[in-house]
């Protein structure tokens, strides 16, 4: 395995090395950097063009250029840009905003679309199966520009517009209700009488729902509150433990599960007051604290029999519970933040990642970069659903023919046995190629919806070295967008030789 991994660094080191030296010869010819210049007085137009060309090293030819760029690269140096400022320095302030938005979008569309490519190959042919492909293809087919300027429309101007005075018509309770009934009911593969019967029940629920949160103002002023996030928690543990090792409520990984959800409720209320004003640090150790103890559990229920099972499902349920107590403490600031004197109740933004000049708790903060984030990830995570949506369908009907997955079923297998342990895991080669791939598409979409929403970002940078000719800002943005993408493939070589050990073997 290491032999593996050595080559595929190996290979992957040339490959960027050459990449660069491309990148850097388009860039140099993409416009005249002089241009600007010529066109100043006479008096300006020789000493400005004796600068740039001494700053740029445009007396020298393009292969050199590159490789006294390539030498000060090495060394940590991204050089200056046409007017003498440090492109380290705009590095370091474009590449965190970008971050933020190619994290959340790449981390959203995976879990998401995988979800739903799963369920929708399991549910082949249903009305759910049918409708996730119409919802597919209309999100693969629509230019990114465009989904952008539709949710800053639909999504920012009219639910701002809406939580002015947040209550909701009856229509809209009947759209929503009936909405959640078709969805659920269309990821049940039983007959059609008890498909319309929870179709029923659980638009019936929604309804009710919806009025009471309504007619008590809560998305005014939301919050979960100490049941909900009790009773949240325990369905949580039920579902995960059941995806982990079945439904069985004496079996030692649910009992793990219980009792981790059972501590994380403890912990709502002991460590209120931590939680009132945290900052990052302080919540990242919590987090590794609740997975060291949620293992702690698993080791302790699980026996010598059943660790293996137990210590996962107790882990992510102390996880998810510590989630829901984040999202509960998000909610309770809500309505703080929308009474900001900077806020005004425009919660969810169109331009810029954060709001200037904002001050305010820590929970204030995450809402303000979460109400900046949701617009622009949200169009990157509809164009990428899509792919791996189909993807992960077509991969996962393909398995699921295979003989080893009738094998497993003649065996006596349950079927969430067959489908987690020998169909997703196979199933899922396919897709460790298109994130790699997807990776790229992303930074490609971020730098559009950069522009879109106004973000002075990494899509800022590479636009700006393009239209002034100058090749260091358009280097700057390559080390990281092609530096990622040929990580991620490399990532995906070596998750081929975890999932499929041919490839190791070969």
């Amino acid at each position: 395995m290491l032999v593996f991994i050595a080559r595929r660094l190996f290979v992957s080191l040339w490959v960027f090395l050459a990449a660069t030296a491309v990148m850097f010869i388009l860039a140099a010819n993409a416009n005249d950097p002089l241009e600007e210049a010529r066109q100043l007085p006479d008096n300006e137009r020789e000493a400005a063009l004796a600068t740039i060309t001494e700053r740029m090293n445009l007396d020298k030819p393009v292969l050199i250029r590159y490789l006294l760029w390539l030498g000060s690269a090495i060394t940590g140096d991204l050089g200056v840009n046409r007017q003498g400022q440090d492109v380290n320095a705009m590095l370091g302030t474009a590449f965190p905003a970008t971050l933020q938005l190619l994290a959340a979008a790449t981390v959203l569309a995976i879990v998401f679309g995988i979800a739903i490519g799963v369920i929708s190959a399991l549910r082949q042919y249903s009305a759910f199966d049918q409708s996730v492909t119409f919802v597919a293809f209309v999100c693969f087919s629509l230019p990114l520009f465009w989904v952008g300027t539709l949710l800053k429309q639909y999504i920012a101007v009219d639910i701002n517009d809406w939580l002015q005075d947040p209550t909701l018509s009856l229509v809209m309770v009947v759209a929503l209700s009936l909405l959640t009934g078709a969805v659920c009911s269309g990821v049940l593969v039983v007959d059609r009488r008890t498909r319309w019967t929870v179709f029923g029940a659980t638009a019936g629920a929604m309804a009710v729902l919806l009025l009471v949160l309504s007619a008590t103002g809560w998305f005014a002023d939301p919050g979960l509150g100490p049941v909900v996030v009790a009773l949240t928690a325990f369905a949580g543990a039920v579902a995960i433990t059941t995806l982990v090792s079945g439904l069985d409520f004496t079996s030692p990984p649910m009992r793990a599960a219980l009792v981790t959800a059972a501590v994380g409720v403890v912990c709502y209320f002991a460590f209120g007051p931590v939680l009132n004003d945290p900052n990052l640090l302080t919540l990242l150790l919590l987090a590794l604290l609740t997975a060291a103890v949620s293992a702690g559990i698993g080791w302790f229920f699980g026996g010598e029999l059943f660790r293996r099972q137990a210590i996962p499902a107790a882990v992510l349920t102390g996880l998810f519970t510590a989630t829901v107590i984040f999202v509960d403490r998000v909610l309770q600031a809500f309505a703080g933040y929308a009474a900001h004197s900077r806020i005004r109740g425009r919660v969810i933004s169109t331009i810029g990642p954060s709001t200037p000049n904002f001050e305010g708790t820590f929970w204030q903060h995450s809402l303000d970069s979460a109400g900046h984030l949701l617009l622009p990830t949200l169009a990157l995570v509809l164009v990428s659903l899509a792919s791996y949506t189909r993807y992960t369908r077509a991969s996962m009907l393909e398995v699921m023919n295979q003989d080893y997955v009738r094998t497993a079923r003649a065996k006596g297998l349950t079927e969430r046995a067959v489908i987690t342990r020998h169909a997703l895991r196979n199933g899922m080669i396919p897709i460790t190629t298109l994130t790699a791939y997807d990776i790229g598409t992303l930074i490609g979409g971020a730098v559009i919806t950069e522009r879109v929403f106004g973000w002075k970002a990494m899509g800022t940078l590479l636009q700006d070295g393009i239209e002034q000719g100058d090749p260091m800002p358009i280097m700057a943005f390559f080390l990281v967008a092609g530096g990622a993408i040929v990580v991620f493939n490399m990532i995906a070589d070596i998750a081929y030789a975890f999932l499929d050990p041919r490839i190791r073997l070969s």
